[in-house]
Protein backbone atom coordinates (compact mmCIF):
# COMPACT_ATOMS: atom_id res chain seq x y z
CA UNK A 1 0.00 0.00 0.00
CA UNK A 2 1.33 3.43 -0.95
CA UNK A 3 1.44 5.68 2.10
CA UNK A 4 1.48 9.49 2.12
CA UNK A 5 4.93 11.01 2.66
CA UNK A 6 5.05 13.51 5.51
CA UNK A 7 6.03 17.00 4.35
CA UNK A 8 8.52 19.41 5.86
CA UNK A 9 7.15 21.16 8.95
CA UNK A 10 5.57 18.12 10.61
CA UNK A 11 6.93 17.58 14.16
CA UNK A 12 7.39 13.82 13.51
CA UNK A 13 10.36 14.69 11.27
CA UNK A 14 12.05 16.35 14.27
CA UNK A 15 11.72 13.48 16.74
CA UNK A 16 14.57 11.15 17.63
CA UNK A 17 12.98 7.84 16.65
CA UNK A 18 12.54 4.96 19.10
CA UNK A 19 14.09 1.50 18.74
CA UNK A 20 11.72 -1.40 18.06
CA UNK A 21 11.90 -5.13 18.68
CA UNK A 22 10.94 -8.15 16.58
CA UNK A 23 7.42 -8.09 18.09
CA UNK A 24 6.62 -4.76 16.41
CA UNK A 25 3.08 -5.22 15.00
CA UNK A 26 2.85 -6.02 11.28
CA UNK A 27 6.51 -5.20 10.67
CA UNK A 28 6.65 -7.20 7.43
CA UNK A 29 3.66 -5.31 6.04
CA UNK A 30 5.13 -1.98 7.15
CA UNK A 31 8.43 -2.70 5.35
CA UNK A 32 6.58 -3.81 2.18
CA UNK A 33 4.49 -0.60 2.29
CA UNK A 34 7.63 1.50 2.76
CA UNK A 35 9.28 -0.06 -0.32
CA UNK A 36 6.13 0.51 -2.37
CA UNK A 37 5.85 4.12 -1.15
CA UNK A 38 9.52 4.84 -1.89
CA UNK A 39 9.43 3.37 -5.41
CA UNK A 40 6.18 5.20 -6.19
CA UNK A 41 7.90 8.51 -5.30
CA UNK A 42 11.10 7.56 -7.22
CA UNK A 43 13.21 7.73 -4.07
CA UNK A 44 16.39 5.82 -3.22
CA UNK A 45 15.75 5.84 0.52
CA UNK A 46 12.86 6.23 2.96
CA UNK A 47 12.77 6.45 6.75
CA UNK A 48 9.80 5.61 8.98
CA UNK A 49 9.41 9.22 10.25
CA UNK A 50 8.71 10.19 6.63
CA UNK A 51 5.51 8.12 6.79
CA UNK A 52 4.63 9.45 10.23
CA UNK A 53 6.17 6.73 12.44
CA UNK A 54 8.87 7.83 14.93
CA UNK A 55 10.61 4.43 14.90
CA UNK A 56 14.16 3.48 13.91
CA UNK A 57 13.66 1.94 10.47
CA UNK A 58 14.91 3.12 7.13
CA UNK A 59 15.46 1.42 3.82
CA UNK A 60 17.75 2.10 0.89
CA UNK A 61 17.85 0.96 -2.74
CA UNK A 62 20.56 2.79 -4.69
CA UNK A 63 20.13 0.91 -7.99
CA UNK A 64 18.71 4.02 -9.78
CA UNK A 65 22.08 5.77 -9.18
CA UNK A 66 24.01 2.93 -10.84
CA UNK A 67 23.20 4.27 -14.33
CA UNK A 68 24.85 7.65 -13.66
CA UNK A 69 27.65 8.00 -16.23
CA UNK A 70 29.42 10.59 -14.05
CA UNK A 71 30.18 7.93 -11.43
CA UNK A 72 33.23 5.71 -11.47
CA UNK A 73 32.71 2.06 -12.53
CA UNK A 74 33.49 1.06 -8.89
CA UNK A 75 30.74 3.35 -7.56
CA UNK A 76 28.28 2.13 -10.21
CA UNK A 77 29.02 -1.48 -9.23
CA UNK A 78 28.59 -0.75 -5.49
CA UNK A 79 25.26 1.01 -6.07
CA UNK A 80 23.83 -1.44 -8.60
CA UNK A 81 22.58 -4.18 -6.27
CA UNK A 82 22.42 -2.36 -2.94
CA UNK A 83 19.01 -2.85 -1.31
CA UNK A 84 18.72 -3.06 2.48
CA UNK A 85 16.47 -2.51 5.45
CA UNK A 86 18.12 -0.89 8.49
CA UNK A 87 16.42 -1.36 11.88
CA UNK A 88 17.68 0.26 15.11
CA UNK A 89 20.72 1.56 13.24
CA UNK A 90 23.58 3.32 15.00
CA UNK A 91 26.43 5.00 13.10
CA UNK A 92 29.50 4.25 15.20
CA UNK A 93 32.13 6.04 13.12
CA UNK A 94 32.40 8.64 10.34
CA UNK A 95 35.80 9.50 8.86
CA UNK A 96 37.54 11.39 6.08
CA UNK A 97 37.42 14.91 4.68
CA UNK A 98 33.90 16.24 4.17
CA UNK A 99 32.73 16.51 0.57
CA UNK A 100 29.84 18.29 -1.11
CA UNK A 101 27.10 16.51 -3.01
CA UNK A 102 23.70 17.71 -4.17
CA UNK A 103 20.92 16.18 -2.05
CA UNK A 104 17.15 16.22 -2.10
CA UNK A 105 14.46 14.64 0.07
CA UNK A 106 10.99 13.20 -0.56
CA UNK A 107 9.69 15.20 2.43
CA UNK A 108 11.09 18.43 0.93
CA UNK A 109 10.12 18.22 -2.75
CA UNK A 110 11.78 20.46 -5.35
CA UNK A 111 14.55 21.59 -2.98
CA UNK A 112 18.07 20.39 -3.75
CA UNK A 113 21.25 21.72 -2.15
CA UNK A 114 24.89 20.77 -1.76
CA UNK A 115 25.48 19.12 1.61
CA UNK A 116 28.82 18.34 3.26
CA UNK A 117 29.27 14.84 4.69
CA UNK A 118 32.18 12.62 5.64
CA UNK A 119 32.91 9.99 2.98
CA UNK A 120 33.18 6.86 5.18
CA UNK A 121 31.01 5.38 7.89
CA UNK A 122 30.59 2.30 10.04
CA UNK A 123 27.06 1.35 11.05
CA UNK A 124 25.54 -1.32 13.28
CA UNK A 125 21.96 -2.34 12.54
CA UNK A 126 19.45 -5.17 12.48
CA UNK A 127 18.05 -6.49 9.21
CA UNK A 128 14.35 -7.36 8.79
CA UNK A 129 15.00 -10.77 10.42
CA UNK A 130 16.58 -9.00 13.43
CA UNK A 131 20.05 -10.32 12.65
CA UNK A 132 22.70 -7.83 13.74
CA UNK A 133 25.28 -6.48 11.26
CA UNK A 134 28.22 -4.09 11.50
CA UNK A 135 29.31 -2.80 8.10
CA UNK A 136 31.38 0.00 6.59
CA UNK A 137 30.45 2.04 3.52
CA UNK A 138 31.95 4.90 1.58
CA UNK A 139 31.18 7.38 -1.18
CA UNK A 140 27.65 7.79 -2.46
CA UNK A 141 26.45 4.69 -0.63
CA UNK A 142 27.60 6.15 2.69
CA UNK A 143 25.89 9.44 1.83
CA UNK A 144 22.49 7.85 1.14
CA UNK A 145 22.74 5.93 4.42
CA UNK A 146 23.78 9.10 6.32
CA UNK A 147 20.82 11.00 4.85
CA UNK A 148 18.30 8.32 5.88
CA UNK A 149 19.99 7.85 9.26
CA UNK A 150 19.59 11.57 9.92
CA UNK A 151 15.81 11.09 9.57
CA UNK A 152 15.70 8.67 12.51
CA UNK A 153 17.73 11.21 14.51
CA UNK A 154 15.23 14.01 13.76
CA UNK A 155 17.63 15.80 11.36
CA UNK A 156 16.89 17.04 7.83
CA UNK A 157 19.45 17.82 5.14
CA UNK A 158 18.39 21.49 5.26
CA UNK A 159 19.74 21.62 8.85
CA UNK A 160 23.23 21.13 7.43
CA UNK A 161 23.07 24.25 5.25
CA UNK A 162 24.59 27.65 6.05
CA UNK A 163 22.35 30.17 7.83
CA UNK A 164 22.29 32.26 4.62
CA UNK A 165 21.05 29.26 2.56
CA UNK A 166 18.42 28.52 5.24
CA UNK A 167 17.16 32.12 5.08
CA UNK A 168 17.00 31.95 1.27
CA UNK A 169 14.98 28.71 1.45
CA UNK A 170 12.59 29.79 4.22
CA UNK A 171 9.70 30.86 1.93
CA UNK A 172 9.97 27.71 -0.19
CA UNK A 173 9.97 25.51 2.92
CA UNK A 174 6.94 27.38 4.32
CA UNK A 175 5.08 26.76 1.05
CA UNK A 176 5.91 23.04 1.21
CA UNK A 177 4.55 22.77 4.76
CA UNK A 178 1.32 24.46 3.58
CA UNK A 179 0.94 22.15 0.58
CA UNK A 180 1.52 24.96 -1.93
CA UNK A 181 3.54 22.72 -4.22
CA UNK A 182 2.85 20.26 -7.00
CA UNK A 183 4.07 16.74 -6.30
CA UNK A 184 3.56 13.53 -8.25
CA UNK A 185 3.21 11.35 -5.15
CA UNK A 186 0.90 11.24 -2.17
CA UNK A 187 1.91 13.65 0.62
CA UNK A 188 0.53 14.82 3.95
CA UNK A 189 1.10 18.50 4.71
CA UNK A 190 1.19 19.69 8.34
CA UNK A 191 0.03 23.28 7.81
CA UNK A 192 -2.81 23.02 5.31
CA UNK A 193 -5.67 25.23 6.43
CA UNK A 194 -8.78 23.17 7.15
CA UNK A 195 -11.90 23.82 5.11
CA UNK A 196 -10.23 25.21 1.99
Amino acid sequence: MILPIIAYGDPVLRKVAKAIDSEYPKLETLIANMWETMYNAHGVGLAAPQIGLPIRIFLVDTSPFADDDELSPEDQEALKDFKKVFINAKITDETGDEWDFNEGCLSIPDVREDVKRKPKLTITYMDEDFKEHTESYDGLLARVIQHEYDHIEGVLFTDKLSSLKKRLLKNRLDKISKGKINVEYKMKFPNIKKGR
